[in-house]
């Protein structure tokens, strides 16, 4: 984003650009609100649309980006990066960033340990008992990766009015997020992805990391001391290759943004093919453009990064968005981390998770 932000103020010398940095907690749960008091231009998480569309906070860009903008932006979403900051009717932010978990492994240590990258769930706990697998399972992500469970058990999270799952998938997906990380180090749940990725790279006990959200800086030569390579998820029984549960970042404008305009001006000129495929990927950035993830040139540069997990950006499902599913997210979460680290009854969990959901103001999802 300095990067761009450099460049646009290059060529449009009366306007000045500066970017200030927030955790990666922060970027989760911080409240919008309080960022538009201070900023007019913002990075955020998908699932604070809700709350956009329930407080004035956020400009609504339908309002005042071109029509035919918006339409070549839906033509080149990464899976449903763009539409997941669509809700209640208005276009929230752009998708400039598009993740979701995929899985990663050491070449170099698999031919090493003579182990092949898992294809299967079965796989993956085959090779997880020869403690050669690392997640990252920091609350939030014990979340995510519960959703995707759910999701590739044929059950979307929030898929019916006031239940978050049923009670049959949401028992299962968590004996399935249990299963795999009591084969994990205990240290998973101090490790959000980045976390899991340095550890990785830096060091030589742990070959694979099945779900974790995608960091192409790390399929770079020269980033790391050593090379991560990026892939699909594993096939889940007869369901086919696991759903994860969408991420990425978009770009949005505070509601009391005094220069409009050319905040609207920078936001097309970062979203923008071009941009997105050259400067914002060669400076570090990760692409939603479909088009930068299909390009030959970025892809060499990235290990082929974006065209070996594009497959599972298309797949992956979006959160709920609803007023006040931060707050479930938040302490849902909490809840997941705790009773995976304990001998909780599968069921109970699951209801507790319900009646966070349901005190979360679910009914407006």
């Amino acid at each position: 984003m300095v990067a761009t932000a450099q460049r646009f103020s290059e060529t449009n010398p009366e306007i000045e650009i500066r970017w200030e940095k927030r955790s990666l907690q922060e970027f989760a749960d911080y409240p919008v609100d309080k960022l538009t008091e201070t900023f007019d231009l913002l990075v955020i998480d998908h699932p604070f649309s809700g709350y956009a569309a329930a407080h004035p906070v956020l400009l609504p860009l339908d309002e005042h980006l071109p029509a035919d903008f918006l339409a070549e932006q839906a033509n080149g979403s990464v899976g449903k990066s763009l539409d997941s900051y669509f809700y209640g009717g208005h276009q929230w932010a752009l998708a400039i960033d598009a993740a979701t978990p995929v899985s990663c492994w050491r070449p170099d240590l698999a031919e090493r340990y003579g182990v092949s990258i898992p294809k299967t769930w079965d796989d993956l706990l085959t090779l997880a008992r020869l403690d050669r697998v690392a997640m990252p399972a920091i609350p939030v992500d014990c979340l995510m990766h519960f959703f995707m469970f759910c999701a590739s058990l044929g059950e979307e999270p929030c898929s019916q009015t006031n239940r978050l799952i049923s009670q049959d998938v949401g028992t299962r997906a968590f004996v399935m997020l249990k299963q795999v990380t009591s084969l994990c180090p205990t240290e998973v749940f101090n490790w959000n992805p980045i976390s899991v990725y340095e550890r990785m790279t830096s060091q030589d006990d742990y070959v694979y990391c099945p779900f974790a959200y995608g960091y192409s800086n790390f399929a770079r030569a020269g980033y790391a001391r050593n090379q991560l390579q990026f892939g699909n998820l594993v096939e889940i029984g007869l369901n086919g290759p696991a759903r994860s549960t969408l991420g990425g970042t978009g770009l949005a404008i505070s509601a009391r943004c005094a220069h409009k305009e050319a905040a609207l001006s920078y936001m097309r000129f970062v979203a923008s093919p071009e941009c997105q495929r050259t400067l914002y990927a060669y400076s570090g950035g990760q692409p939603a453009h479909r088009s930068a993830w299909m390009d030959g040139e970025l892809n060499r540069a990235c290990g082929d990064f974006f065209r070996g997990t594009l497959a599972t950006m298309d797949r992956a499902h979006v959160r709920p968005r609803y007023d006040g599913y931060i707050s479930f997210q938040e302490r849902a979460g909490i809840v997941l981390h705790a009773s995976l680290q304990k001998n909780e009854n599968a069921q109970e969990v699951i209801r507790e998770l319900q009646r966070l959901y349901e005190h979360s103001g679910s009914s407006s999802t």
